[in-house]
């Protein structure tokens, strides 16, 4: 069954839409990851299905839930970590999980969320005095707190230290192994491929004067794309009729990474041919334990 179920979602801000006629699912009980450059519409799409956002169009459903008219019924049962939060840095990081958790009616007890996230001995500690990645984790407990049965993660190690990561990445694992479905947005490959059952890319809008997106795309960590694949998109930047060549060239470059299983093409604009998404569906291979 799917826990997220995503049809043709757009959103329009002004004259830039956003996001453009995307498709996907993410099935219960897994981590299914969204990559892609600065501008590409993750945020934006993660808004939308939070229901802090409205869209412009298309079908969206959470834990059976439309966001947009879910209230309570299905915030209660979502986690959610930002990019960035704000706290009462007066408060203790015990005061701060105490009231977080009593807007739930099921919360987690404050006392496992604090040993869970590696913050036991920072429990009595007001806010203000936590390290940058000690507040991340205070993030992710705060996200915790309610016992949700879906966790959304905006890029939620970065800043972290390597071994801040790492144990981030096991705490991550360790909720889905109790079926938790995770919804991770990142920039870091080597995240997902640890992580991740499932990856989508979004590598944003290509529209007809500019090939932007697609090229910032070619340069995530560890990818690459041909040059003669990069030339050619570059060239074809005002010449509409190359869209659709170009977009197999680009597909056929993200088929040939490792550990790639399927891809396809979406979002294709009406008129111009041009490729304004890709999506990368496949499970990338776990690195092998030293």
């Amino acid at each position: 069954m799917a826990a997220i179920r995503v049809t043709g979602l757009r959103k329009r801000y002004g004259e830039l839409e956003a996001v453009r006629g995307i498709d996907f699912e993410v099935a219960e009980g897994e981590c299914f990851a969204l990559l892609g450059p600065n501008g590409a519409g993750k945020t934006t799409t993660v808004e939308i299905l939070e229901g802090y956002r409205d869209r412009d169009a298309g079908q969206v459903e959470v834990l059976g839930f439309d966001p947009q008219r879910g209230g309570r019924d299905l915030r209660e049962r979502v986690g959610i970590v930002l990019q960035s939060s704000g706290h009462f840095r007066e408060l203790t990081v015990r005061e701060v999980l105490d009231l977080f958790g009593g807007y739930y009616p099921r919360p987690r007890a404050t006392g496992e969320v604090i040993d869970l996230v590696g913050l036991t001995e920072k429990a009595g500690a007001r806010v203000k005095t936590l390290s940058g990645g000690q507040q991340r984790r205070l993030d992710l407990a705060l996200g915790l707190v309610g016992d949700p049965d879906l966790l959304f993660l905006d890029e939620p190690t970065t800043g972290f230290d390597p071994s801040a990561r790492r144990r981030s990445w096991e705490l991550i694992e360790s909720l889905r192994d109790l079926g938790k479905t995770i919804l991770l947005t990142t920039h870091y490959m080597d995240e997902a491929q640890n992580l991740a059952d499932r990856v989508a890319i979004l590598a944003g809008i290509l529209p007809p004067t500019s090939a932007t997106q697609l090229e910032r795309f070619a340069t995530l960590p560890g990818w690459s794309v041909p040059g003669a694949v990069l030339a050619r998109m570059r060239a074809a930047r005002d010449q509409r009729a190359e869209g659709i060549a170009l977009a197999a060239e680009m597909v056929q470059a993200v088929r040939d990474l490792p550990g790639v299983r399927g891809v396809h093409l979406m979002g294709l604009g009406p008129a111009s041919g041009v490729p304004e998404v890709i999506q990368t569906a496949g499970l990338l291979p776990r690195p092998t334990p030293a």
